[in-house]
């Protein structure tokens, strides 16, 4: 063969190299990022455990001094068995858009149940004075703080993931290689972002 068309053959294989070379390093990085999200997303469940453990105990605490409040104490009971299955359903899939917008509605309704239960508490001195509900509404306000701050990072690693998929040309590799979308953990209004009113 004449050296003409080694070379030819030589800047073919050269380039086929590069572009699986660069494939398998935009497949990588994908893989890097969403990974990424998904331990963010651990941090944030974690966080979500340790408020669904803590809510039972307050419950217990209030229903004490609540008597006439039952409603009030079940629809808490109620919004934290709820959140916590759409929580699992949201770790078992981070980013999936619907399981992200199923945990953002439960935690919306939690909050919501929270800050009732908490306006209600109100009524009641001994209640506002018992130390134990006092330590109980401390753990909840650094978990809810705990939680805003793994949610910032979640989302932040989301962004990044999703800036990448999108890009030029990775586009294509994400495309091709099924990486979809991932989806912000976000609460959709301001004063649902808000820590539900814990102070006596």
């Amino acid at each position: 063969m004449p050296s003409g068309i080694w070379g030819i053959l030589l800047v073919i294989a050269l380039v086929i190299l590069g572009l699986f070379g660069w494939l398998a390093m935009a497949f990588n990085s994908l893989v890097a990022l969403r990974n990424r999200y998904k331990t963010a997303f651990s941090q944030i469940d974690v966080q979500l455990k340790r408020r669904y453990d803590l809510i039972p105990n307050l419950i217990e605490t209030a229903k004490a001094y609540m008597n006439h409040e039952r409603q009030t104490l079940e629809s808490v009971v109620q919004a934290r068995n709820s959140a916590l299955a759409a929580s699992r359903t949201a770790a078992a899939n981070p980013g999936d858009p619907s399981s992200m917008a199923g945990l953002a509605a439960a935690e919306t309704q939690l909050n919501g149940a929270l800050g009732r239960l908490f306006a209600v508490a109100e009524a009641y001195p001994d209640l506002k004075a018992n130390q134990t509900m006092l330590n109980l509404q401390q753990e909840l306000t650094n978990t809810e703080d705990l939680i805003a701050s793994s949610r910032q990072v979640f989302n932040n690693s989301v962004q990044q993931y999703n800036t990448a998929r999108e890009s030029f040309p990775t586009n294509f590799v994400a495309n091709a290689m099924g990486f979809a979308p991932a989806q912000l953990f976000e609460l959709s209004s301001e004063k649902e972002r808000e820590t539900p009113g814990v102070s006596f």
